[in-house]
């Protein structure tokens, strides 16, 4: 079951718009306190821009909305991106348009699109994806079974919460331990599984399930 959606990674975007130049960086992070680091981060490295436009939304029900205008006419740049943020369904992510004043004026309407286009743009480059829980069954078998592990296992979780796992990792000693990673809500199936492939023989070490980007 999908948590919230955020973006994959770091990522930076561009564009000039009538003569202005709007340089978009967004990041995802966990928490206010690493949002307000990274916005500080941009806002030394662009300290002779003409503004630097900070927007977040952070919690998986979009619970902290913030933005700043940052010298911007009220209400035309940073909270018209945090709107658009939370339309997308995002959360747990922080942009900060920095702009470069080209000596036309853009007027209120064209600010909120050159800002929230800019933001766009940066989310595109960063890519969206879900935040899933994720069960990670660490299972001891013998080395007979291994193959047949190897033989089911996928490279990377479907979309949605249907069945399928991943060998996250192997462990070679007197018996051959397995990291099993799947969705959490097929804890039973793939406990089963196991069971099954192994006549019953594979001993569970642990099991624990933790927020992850699929």
């Amino acid at each position: 079951m999908e948590l919230y959606k955020t973006i994959k990674k770091d990522a930076t975007a561009e564009q000039i718009i009538e003569k202005s130049r709007f340089i978009a960086h967004a990041k995802p992070v966990e928490d206010k306190a690493e949002a307000d680091a990274f916005v500080a981060e941009i806002k030394a490295a662009y300290k002779d821009a003409t503004h630097n436009v900070p927007a977040m939304v952070l919690g998986e029900k979009s619970q902290i909305q913030w933005a700043s205008d940052d010298g911007e006419p009220q209400g035309t740049s940073g909270a018209p991106i945090v709107q658009m943020l939370v339309s997308e369904g995002l959360t747990n992510l922080v942009i900060v348009v920095t702009r470069y004043f080209g000596g036309i004026k853009l007027g209120t309407g064209g600010l909120v699109r050159a800002y929230t286009s800019s933001a766009k743009l940066a989310v595109e480059a960063a890519g969206v994806c879900s935040v899933q829980n994720v069960l990670r069954l660490s299972v001891e078998t013998d080395y007979t079974y291994l193959a047949r592990f190897q033989k089911m296992a996928v490279e990377t979780l479907p979309e949605g919460d249907a069945f399928a796992f991943m060998i996250r990792d192997i462990e070679y000693g007197e018996k051959v331990k397995l990291d099993l990673v799947t969705f959490a809500e097929n804890e039973e199936e793939l406990r089963g599984l196991a069971a099954n492939l192994t006549s019953g023989s594979a001993r569970v070490i642990s099991a624990t399930v933790e927020p992850e980007k699929v």
